[in-house]
């Protein structure tokens, strides 16, 4: 991540912003908590196999990977009180840290204590939450606050603009690089690679 220091720091106040868009909430399993094992969690003895926000989770992580890419060093913060580990681990996916709480600190506590670093370390921080009380807590230079539906909509935005994308190269579900690089440029490279006579 130190090559990622020079990067606004990008903390999503992760089970907040999935309560508080519909995005994310109707994609919490209301009856994953039930105590029955799914088939898949039961075969491969995965502990968080019947977890409720899984799901909800996964999307938010990804779509702040998206969302973020080479313009912010990204940190999503999880509450863990009520998981069934309250160790569970933190890691990383897809450039994005993910940070559960440790049993006895809430998450309002581990953001906290980020922004308080970066301060610090005179590093600019874009705080995603629609928590007044950790908005007011935290807020102020270098640190801006955005509600968690602004991010929603930011991330629909790229949404659509990949899906633009997509149907501009004829429907293609994956971007080459080749597709980034201005016509000539790309016309030189072809030539250089006997593409094109």
């Amino acid at each position: 991540m130190a090559k990622r220091a020079h990067l606004p720091l990008l903390v999503v106040d992760g089970y907040n912003v999935i309560h508080g868009t519909t995005r994310y909430k109707e994609l919490i399993d209301e009856h994953a908590g039930s105590g029955a094992l799914s088939d898949v969690a039961h075969l491969s003895r995965d502990p968080y196999g019947h977890d409720p926000f899984g799901r909800a989770r996964e999307a938010l992580i990804a779509d702040v990977a998206a969302y973020a890419q080479h313009s912010y060093d990204p940190i999503v913060v999880f509450d863990a009180a009520g998981n069934l580990s309250d160790e569970r681990p933190d890691w990383s996916t897809a450039g994005v840290r993910v940070v559960f709480s440790r049993t006895g600190e809430s998450a309002d506590t581990v953001i906290e204590r980020l922004v308080t670093e970066a301060r610090h370390a005179e590093r600019e921080v874009l705080l995603v939450t629609s928590d007044n009380t950790i908005r007011y807590t935290v807020g102020g230079i270098p640190v801006t606050t955005v509600s968690s539906r602004l991010l929603a909509a930011d991330i629909d935005l790229v949404n659509q603009s990949v899906e633009v994308a997509r149907e501009e190269r004829g429907g293609g579900s994956h971007m080459a690089l080749g597709d980034r690089l201005d016509p000539e440029t790309r016309e030189k490279i072809d030539r250089l690679l006997g593409r094109k006579p």
